[in-house]
């Protein structure tokens, strides 16, 4: 049986990336501070291997073919996806075996994912770990959840999701020790009239509710909420994803602040695994 070592939620941005200057020196040094101490805490929870909820940004899926969730199935990935990322382009390691593990578990559960031997993964997944310097350390599972065309998923859905990959997980035998790192959100506008304008309340609400012990109420004001903090904060779906695979472990936010300049609430957390381990006994 696998332990679940280390569970962390991060916002991504490429604007982190290719305009690193657009905010203060203070402030970026301490953000990027912070996308570090994750990592420390990914490499010293010694992972096999990390699983990644993130989402795509229309880079493998469209309006022709766009699934509720893909899981990746690879042995690896090219990334990224955009050829105007300010990153070197590389390969991460895939974990074929336990993608192949989480799709049958998931058909097996009641769930119905599609999945993937191609994804080329995008900022979603990258930019988050090459600032947390993880990159190139581990092996990952892709797991990918529509955040961007409506019909989305739903917020309760999302979290269902979570419980199901936590327990999924936590009985699987091909390896001892996984990792989960969410990423997206939180609050942010792409493309519309608000974009720069970060909503302050609702990020800070969402997170507090993440660790207030009433999942009920988290996915309540997650569903009637998120319209007020933009379009690109439908991806709190993996942070809920993230919560659920907890089991009840307690979060705790590391870092939070409005980057109106980098046009996202930028937000870290993690959750106590080991209460979770305990909690799915």
């Amino acid at each position: 049986m696998a332990e679940i070592v280390a569970i962390h939620a991060v916002s991504h941005t490429p604007v982190m990336i290719n305009f690193p200057g657009a905010i203060p020196d203070d402030d970026r040094e301490r953000i990027f501070a912070s996308f570090r101490e994750v990592g420390e805490q990914i490499v010293n929870a010694k992972p096999d291997v990390v699983v990644v909820i993130s989402d795509d940004h229309i880079h493998n899926f469209f309006l022709n073919n766009f699934p509720a969730v893909c899981i990746g199935a690879a042995e690896s990935y090219d990334t990224p996806a955009e050829h105007w990322l300010k990153l070197d382009r590389q390969t991460l390691k895939g974990d074929a075996r336990l993608g192949g593990y989480l799709l049958e578990q998931a058909l097996n559960s009641g769930f119905d994912p599609s999945f993937s031997m191609e994804l080329r993964l995008d900022h979603g997944t990258l930019a988050p770990m090459h600032l947390a310097g993880v990159a190139q350390d581990f092996a990952i599972v892709p797991l990918l959840v529509n955040c961007v065309q409506p019909p989305l998923p739903l917020m309760k859905r999302a979290l269902e999701w979570g419980v199901f990959l936590g327990k999924a997980l936590r009985a699987y035998d091909g390896c001892e020790r996984v990792a989960i790192l969410a990423t997206g959100g939180i609050s942010h506008d792409i493309a519309t009239p608000r974009m720069g304008m970060v909503n302050e309340i609702f990020d800070r609400e969402f997170m507090r509710l993440l660790g207030a012990g009433n999942d009920d109420e988290l996915v309540r004001y997650a569903a009637d909420h998120v319209n007020e903090a933009g379009n690109g904060a439908e991806e709190i779906r993996t942070w809920l994803m993230a919560h659920g695979a907890a089991a009840g472990g307690r979060y705790e936010t590391l870092y939070y602040k409005a980057v109106s300049n980098w046009y996202t609430g930028i937000g870290l957390g993690r959750w106590e695994a080991s209460k979770a381990e305990g909690k799915a006994a």
